[in-house]
């Protein structure tokens, strides 16, 4: 039964809405107007239902999914939902009661607080770099997770983390570490060949096949030893190659270069003669040229080759005295069989007495092993026509050899002179009086031998003392 109050009545009743617009400025203040009046109505409060501990359920039945109430009554263990009765509230394992965990039945009929049971649950786990990780029970308790890494790393840390009832994962998380090396496969070991007249052997080869075992990255491969494609010299070479890869692990395989120069036998110079070989002397592709001492001249083959088949080619020649052949019908038949052999001193004198052919002759005759050496012959001119005499060693020379001769060579009788020739013919040096053989080898030495002469002149440099 609705009573008729005023503006200031009592705010603790209960209110309903007139049928009357609001205005603005009333809203939400409680009262209402009358259309004529300007008077409100106020709900008459329901009566409080009376208090009785006697009923058994005063409030309705508590029942928690995933969870249990355990109930005190001031009326006994039956009375579970009457007036003043606790409950204490719990969650099942694996859930978290969120709300209040104790409540108590109201005068109003109502518990004092609500509460339910939320399944726990740990965060999602993150992934890790290089592997995974499968749960068998995704993010709920009591749930393991197993870690494996991909192909090529390893684990490092723990590799399981079980979901606690403090919604956090046991252990901590894990990383896959690459420590596996890269994989590398050099080329197979070689053999090859010296190229003739050569001492070395140029090898090819193609480069070392690697791979990593985790990401699949190279970073650096190094080689040591010479480049693909080098000249090696004989004997063995040991090839080694290293691959880094992005975690700086690193591999290494090695092969052996081996090069062989194929070689004949040692030959050995000719009797009063010597050798000049080219390369190393006796490798494959070498040529030995023979050469005779002054005074002998060479009789066979010039020079051999050492052959593919380890063998020399030809045969070995000899060094016999030279034959100077004194009956022919000019000085420039004479002169042409010294051509490129023997170096020439020509010695004219007016007579056998002349003091100084004399004393020429006889430091000539005690430096004969100098002459050989240097490859010299001397013909001696001396005296006058009729009795004039012309000779190589014991061989004499005709009137008209003679005398082309000294034209030639503008050689007089009317006094002592010489004059030096050289391999070519050349005129290089001329005497008007004596001179020790030690002049005349130092300047044969300084200006007229050729590299060949040069070489075996220093390694016979104390054959004649």
């Amino acid at each position: 039964m609705a009573g008729k109050i005023t503006q200031r009545g009592a705010l603790s009743l209960l209110l309903f809405l007139a049928p009357a617009v609001t205005p603005t400025w009333l809203a939400g203040s409680g009262y209402y107007p009358d259309e004529s009046y300007n008077e409100v109505y106020a709900e008459e409060v329901p009566q409080v239902p009376a208090l009785d501990y006697r009923v058994p359920r005063w409030c309705y039945t508590l029942n928690i999914q995933d969870g249990e109430a355990t109930c005190y009554s001031p009326r006994g263990g039956n009375y579970h939902s009457s007036l003043g009765t606790r409950c204490e509230l719990s969650c099942d394992r694996g859930f978290r009661l969120i709300g209040r965990r104790s409540v108590q039945c109201l005068p109003s009929r109502r518990w004092s607080g609500t509460a339910y049971c939320r399944q726990m649950r740990c965060h999602t786990l993150p992934f890790i770099m290089s592997g995974t990780y499968t749960c068998t029970n995704g993010v709920l308790l009591d749930s393991r997770c197993d870690y494996s890494c991909s192909s090529g790393y390893h684990l490092e840390g723990d590799r399981s983390r079980i979901c606690m009832e403090d919604g956090q994962w046991s252990g901590g998380e894990p990383v896959c570490v690459d420590i596996d090396p890269p994989k590398i496969r050099c080329p197979h070991s070689r053999e090859k060949m010296a190229e003739p007249e050569k001492l070395t052997a140029r090898v090819y080869w193609d480069p070392p096949l690697v791979k990593d075992s985790a990401d699949g990255t190279i970073t650096r491969v190094t080689l040591r030893g010479p480049e693909p494609g080098s000249h090696f010299p004989e004997g063995e070479h040991v090839i080694r190659y290293t691959a880094y890869d992005r975690a700086y692990n690193r591999a290494s395989c090695k092969f052996i270069v081996k090069v062989q120069v194929r070689r004949c036998p040692s030959l050995k110079p000719p009797q009063h003669g010597y050798l000049t070989c080219t390369s190393a002397g006796n490798n494959y592709g070498a040529t030995c040229e023979y050469h005779c001492d002054g005074g002998y001249e060479r009789q066979g083959t010039p020079s051999r080759v050492c052959q593919s088949s380890r063998q020399w080619s030809g045969s070995p020649p000899i060094c016999a005295p030279m034959k100077i052949n004194v009956n022919v019908n000019s000085a420039a038949g004479l002169l042409d069989q010294f051509y490129e052999k023997q170096r020439l001193l020509i010695i004219s004198a007016p007579d056998p007495s002349n003091r100084y052919y004399k004393m020429q002759i006889s430091m000539l005759q005690q430096s004969t092993c100098g002459l050989d050496l240097r490859h010299v012959t001397i013909i001696e001119l001396v005296g006058q026509p009729p009795q004039e005499v012309g000779r190589i060693r014991e061989q004499q020379l005709s009137a008209n050899i003679i005398e082309e001769l000294r034209q030639f060579q503008h050689l007089t009788r009317s006094y002592f002179n010489m004059v030096l020739i050289d391999k070519q013919g050349i005129d290089r040096e001329r005497y008007m009086e004596p001179v020790t053989p030690e002049e005349i080898f130092t300047f044969i030495d300084d200006y007229l031998l050729s590299n060949q002469e040069l070489t075996q002149r220093r390694e016979q440099r104390d054959v004649c003392e």
